[in-house]
């Protein structure tokens, strides 16, 4: 690099490059970094490698204006933000939160920090993470007084990234008062939704108790739909009709909970304190049983028309992605839906409009899929599956594709 970059993002997924982008346009000189050398490639190319909407204008903008660059390794900057994965590990009885690719993005920026930087964490991380990231870089001699440490974790929605990037509020938790101050600073020449400081560990807490949150709700609503079908209810509409109580609003039931977030995070807060964390734990346990039961309902479905076919039914499996109109796969009910048939011998037809191949599955168009089938299951409720004839197919609607959505 001729010069400093601005801002180094560490991470360049669904939340890395978006961010990336974003800061570019409002200014700043950043070097998005990332360990694939195809992502690198792409973004260096003015491409993208994920789906989102007004991303590939915007990275191609920034890209072709030099505020935007790649590469496989950090170089010095004033702010670096780290955006990368922080998994679940399964070798236990509870989950529990893998923090190695944010330790790893630390060690990798230690060698080209320098007096007065800030650095942010955006991963969503176990309460205490920030202070260990502080540890571990002055472990490897980084002098920790001289420069800013933070937390300020997104709260963005997939589809609508790039617009709640800049517009929903944030938290920021920073190491001390002037770490706080320092990324107050940085996230207002961006962000036009009102900034909130307050400790890190509070701040790790908030991002763990926002998607809890929102994991005990839909847990709710797929318990109301459980017990619809024992009760030979539409739970549909009995959701809706409850909604018009004006201090409910119960969520839409599914194929059970996907994405990064919400089906991961919980579980942060479980294996700080499983004794404590017991509704935490039992709406993923719900949650993660509702995905059974739609393969066991699936299962059914086709055991009984292979009966009535003499011969083994097929099934379209219409969805892929955690939730609609989008095109991740991380953490997909409805994948594991699809792939848990597909190994039970039973022959799907799988469709997900959002992308072009799966390595496992073939893909087909939602008309041929359907046309093939003798079972459809609509796992996901995608714009693009409106309208579609099912003739006389036996449909499972388990995304609320076919429900009605007006009052009588």
């Amino acid at each position: 690099m001729p010069s400093a970059a601005s801002v180094c993002v560490i991470g360049l997924g669904y939340i890395g490059l978006p961010t990336a982008a974003t800061i570019a346009a409002a200014g700043h000189r950043v070097l998005g970094v990332d360990t694939n050398p195809v992502v690198v490639e792409t973004v260096s190319a003015g491409q993208v490698h994920i789906e989102e909407p007004q991303l590939p204008s915007l990275v191609a903008g920034v890209v072709a204006s030099g505020q935007l660059s790649a590469a496989l390794e950090p170089g010095p900057a004033e702010t670096f933000l780290i955006c990368v994965p922080t998994p679940l590990r399964h070798d236990a009885a509870i989950p529990t939160p893998d923090t190695g690719h944010v330790m790893a993005a630390a060690r990798s920026i230690a060698p080209v920090l320098a007096e007065g930087n800030l650095v942010v964490i955006e991963s969503t991380c176990p309460i205490g993470t920030t202070q260990a990231v502080r540890d571990e870089l002055a472990r490897v001699g980084v002098d920790v007084e001289r420069i800013r440490l933070a937390y300020c974790p997104e709260r963005v929605l997939p589809g609508r990234i790039l617009e709640e990037l800049r517009s929903n509020d944030r938290i920021i938790g920073g190491v001390d008062s002037t770490s706080s101050a320092a990324a107050e600073a940085f996230y207002h020449t961006f962000v036009s939704g009102s900034l909130f400081t307050t400790d890190s560990r509070t701040a790790e807490m908030v991002k763990l108790v926002e998607n809890s949150f929102r994991d005990v709700n839909i847990a709710f609503a797929n318990e109301v739909s459980l017990l619809c079908h024992h009760l030979r209810l539409d739970p549909w509409e009995v959701i809706r009709l409850a909604n018009r109580h004006p201090r409910v609003s119960i969520l839409q039931p599914g194929t059970g909970v996907g994405g990064h977030c919400i089906a991961i995070d919980p579980w942060f807060i479980v294996s700080a304190d499983p004794e404590t964390a017991r509704l935490t734990r039992t709406a993923r346990e719900v949650n993660d049983h509702k995905t059974d039961w739609v393969i066991e309902q699936i299962r059914a479905a086709v055991a009984d028309q292979s009966t009535r076919l003499g011969r083994p039914a097929r099934v379209a499996c219409l969805g892929l992605a955690y939730k609609a109109n989008v095109d991740d796969l991380r953490e997909s009910p409805s994948l594991r839906v699809a792939l848990s048939l597909s190994s039970a011998g039973v022959e799907i037809l799988a469709c997900e409009p959002h992308i072009a191949s799966h390595p496992t599955l073939k893909l087909h168009d939602a008309n041929a899929a359907v046309s093939g089938a003798d079972v459809v299951a609509l796992l996901v409720n995608h714009s693009a599956f409106a309208g579609l004839d099912y003739g006389d197919k036996v449909v499972l609607d388990f995304s609320g594709a076919t429900a009605a959505r007006t009052d009588r």
